[in-house]
């Protein structure tokens, strides 16, 4: 999965880091590296599947897999 992500630097010092096609995807750093790695463990916990969710959903019987993001 490719995502942009938008890096700006923070008044405050380091970087901010944000997913426009994730709502509320959003972390920081010390550096851009840190920066960027921090937003892609905030994906993967955003796009992580929320067991409420899946129990409402089992009600229909899906078949339930899991990829590599």
């Amino acid at each position: 999965m490719q995502l942009k992500i938008i890096l700006e630097i923070s008044d405050e010092g380091g970087y901010t880091v944000y997913v426009p096609s994730l709502p509320g995807c959003i972390s920081e750093g010390d550096t851009e590296e840190e920066a960027v790695k921090n937003i892609k463990e905030a994906i993967e916990l955003y796009l992580e599947p929320v067991e409420d969710e899946i129990a409402s959903i089992s009600v229909h019987n899906p078949e339930i897999r899991e990829i590599i993001v």
